[in-house]
């Protein structure tokens, strides 16, 4: 997500050094401003621009296919490369050498692994028509066209994508291949923010401002925090990097490796989900693993120049991820471990002991069976219950989406306590409005000008108990310190939250 916007624009831009010397020193320059104004745009949603994408990358596709063939038909001969002899050849003729260029090549292929990553929004059909009809055609004209091009002119080896295209049209071409880099950027910047929400979701990164841009499309959304690191890192890879073959080490790292995790995924799910035995899986993604770990030790010699920054974030964001999984695991046994069972407090509670004032209490818990921490600090502090309180537990599922009519659940456990249970899929975003028009389907009405919300506000304590190293420990508690506030990410209405503090040491 980071390096994609940074690479795709600049080499789409780089074009324009072959036009003339004059802009070289602008392409930098000209490939920020390109990706400022694509993050700038994020906020206003990709509904209205959408419905440009198919047409512009239809004409990208069937442009890069046109040149490859014009030039194809000037020198046919370059057809022999297809047939694998030759690369066997090459590498038995060239030993280590032709391994490692594996690595140099590897980019005319990373764009495959995106193209079925869309199955989930498209289906089967859709991709394999778009690759077999359209994408893969153009793909193989172009490189053969170039092929063909270097047979003839080996001086165009400097950018023989551009150099294929006739003086008149370099200057569309740049602006063809600029929109397409901005849509294949689009597509990797909509794919972090889905990432980053169903991160939130499942427990591993904190709460973040979640936008959705469209009333229509429940995945369009916008998540201003990761919008702008991204265009910081895309724009600092850009200057630091200046040139697209540069990045590609650092590219071809990240492809790589994700490759690699990709396959190891297919196995865990075609063991546990599709029920294949281990000596029928193992054989065959044993094949595709060997294929993606040759070409992770071909890219291995490009970690010196620049491979080490796709390992480097990927450290730092596992890092952040784990240690706010396991932070959020050692607050939960610290809170269990004094919690009374919700049952067993409502047996306690006699009629008139303690008081009941009129309206409805909700207290937000992490555990539906345990009585919510500010549920005691209210009733020791104030000396008194509302005439209805209700515990309300928002749950994340390890499926995308929970039905409507499975969302909530209601159960009445008399004296006027009630336990609200709403489960939501990691692709949908949780909000009290939401549950409170459920829970009136399933006759627990709660009124909002009668309903206030408690709500505990935990102040962490780094210590030096079990749990976590001290440093982790601190960087939890700056993670905790910086989430969104319950309120604003459950959509709380603020005027009706009551919040009540208390300490704990991790």
């Amino acid at each position: 997500g980071m390096i994609t916007p940074a690479i795709s624009v600049l080499s789409a831009v780089e074009g324009l050094k072959l036009a003339t010397p004059v802009f070289v020193p602008y392409v930098v320059p000209i490939t920020i401003a390109v990706l400022v104004a694509l993050f700038a745009a994020q906020r206003r949603g990709t509904a209205g621009i959408g419905a440009v994408f198919g047409p512009v990358m239809i004409l990208w596709f069937l442009t890069i296919g046109g040149l490859g063939l014009s030039w194809l038909l000037r020198d046919p001969h370059v057809l022999v490369a297809l047939a694998p002899t030759y690369a066997v050849r090459f590498f038995l003729d060239n030993g280590l050498h032709a391994f490692f260029t594996l690595g140099a090549v590897f980019l005319v292929v990373t764009g495959a692994e995106a193209l079925y990553a869309d199955m989930g929004h498209f289906g089967r059909r859709p991709i394999r028509v778009a690759w077999f009809v359209l994408v893969l055609p153009a793909l193989v004209l172009n490189y053969l066209g170039q092929g063909a091009l270097l047979v003839q002119q080996p001086a165009a080896a400097d950018n023989p994508f551009y150099r294929m295209a006739p003086a008149w049209a370099l200057y569309p071409l740049v602006a063809l291949a600029t929109a397409a880099a901005v849509i294949a950027s689009q597509a990797l910047i909509s794919g972090a923010f889905s990432l980053t929400r169903q991160a939130v979701q499942l427990g591993f990164t904190p709460r973040l401002s979640i936008v959705h841009t469209s009333e229509e499309e429940i995945g369009q959304i916008y998540i201003p925090a990761v919008n702008w690191l991204l265009m910081i890192a895309s724009i600092g890879l850009v200057l630091g990097f200046r040139e697209s073959t540069r990045l590609a080490a650092a590219y071809g790292i990240a492809v790589t490796l994700a490759m690699v995790i990709t396959t190891n995924l297919a196995y865990a799910i075609a063991r546990s989900h599709w029920g294949l035995r281990r000596r029928a899986a193992l054989p065959l993604f044993l094949v595709f693993l060997v294929i993606d770990l040759a070409f992770v030790c071909a890219n291995v010699l490009k970690i010196a120049d620049g491979g080490w920054f796709p390992l480097a974030v990927g450290l730092s964001v596992y890092t952040l991820m784990s240690t706010w999984k396991r932070g959020r695991q050692l607050l939960a046994e610290r809170l269990a471990r004094g919690a009374v069972p919700f049952e067993k407090f409502v047996e306690t509670i006699q009629p008139g002991s303690p008081p009941r004032v009129p309206g409805t209490a909700v207290f937000m818990s992490r555990d539906p069976q345990a009585t919510p921490a500010a549920l005691l600090h209210n009733l020791k502090h104030n000396k008194v219950l509302h005439e209805r309180v209700v515990l309300l537990t928002l749950l994340t599922e390890e499926v995308p989406a929970v039905d409507p009519e499975d969302r909530v659940e209601v159960t009445e456990l008399g004296k006027g306590f009630y336990r609200l249970c709403a489960r939501y899929g990691f692709l949908q975003h949780p909000g009290v409005p939401d549950v409170v028009e459920r829970a009136r389907d399933k006759g627990l009405d709660l009124q909002p000008m009668q309903t206030t919300f408690f709500l505990s506000r935990e102040t962490l304590i780094p210590s030096r108990k079990r749990g976590m190293a001290v440093w982790r420990e601190r960087l939890f508690w700056l993670m905790a310190r910086n989430s969104l506030r319950p309120t604003d990410f459950f959509r709380i209405p603020p005027n009706r939250v009551v919040e009540l503090g208390m300490q704990i040491r991790l």
